[in-house]
């Protein structure tokens, strides 16, 4: 099997699981319990269309059952804010609801259309640097997104275990995978150009 089959599936079982959650904790009246199951609902089901549609290679190594669960069991801290939200349970103002929404919101944007940019470009002009668009002041943007993306899920928690969660993921997986992008991009004779104009993964800052 491969790595995105493990991946995919997870993110697919979010939407029930924090579903459940409201169920089994009577968080019927909750709108941050609602409101969090729509937007990592929605994520999870947004990823997979993503899988099918416009797939990052990056995941379509093979890897054994017992690799696979280890990625199940890894993306699980996920869910560790939506368990503090229905447990706690945790009731955020419509202002910081507001707030998160449209971090999440921006989250997707840049996430999302990086990838798709990425996707297109590779295979619409192969072996070229990708410099221009999303990419033009961010070399990863798509973790940009993502790092918005989880940000939101984090805050709403209004706990600092998803922050810490969140900073172990980028630490432990992002940081690695963009060093490794650096290295293999490096090849490019426009690249140091390029990486001289550009932030690593907040456009403008950083």
């Amino acid at each position: 099997m491969k790595q995105k089959h493990f991946i995919d599936s997870h993110k697919g079982a979010t939407a029930p699981f924090v579903f459940f959650l409201i169920w089994y904790f009577q968080q019927w009246e909750n709108p941050t319990a609602w409101i969090y199951l729509a937007i990592h609902g929605s994520y999870g089901i947004m990823w997979v269309l993503k899988s099918a549609i416009f797939p990052d290679k990056t995941w379509e190594a093979n890897c054994s059952i017992w690799y696979g669960f280890y990625i199940w069991g890894g993306l699980t801290l996920y869910w560790i804010s939506p368990f503090i939200i229905m447990t706690t349970p945790v009731e955020n103002p419509p202002m910081i609801l507001g707030g998160i929404v449209s971090l999440f919101t921006l989250g997707v944007f840049f996430h999302y259309a990086a990838d798709m940019q990425k996707h297109v470009h590779l295979k619409l002009h192969p072996g070229n640097l990708i410099t221009d668009g999303l990419m033009a002041k961010c070399r990863n943007t798509n973790y940009f997104g993502e790092f918005l993306i989880y940000l939101s899920f984090a805050l709403m928690s209004q706990h600092w275990i998803p922050l810490l969660v969140l900073a172990a993921f980028m630490m432990i997986i992002w940081f690695p995978n963009m060093h490794r992008k650096d290295v293999s991009l490096s090849r490019y004779p426009e690249y140091a150009a390029y990486k001289k104009g550009t932030k690593l993964l907040i456009p403008f800052v950083w």
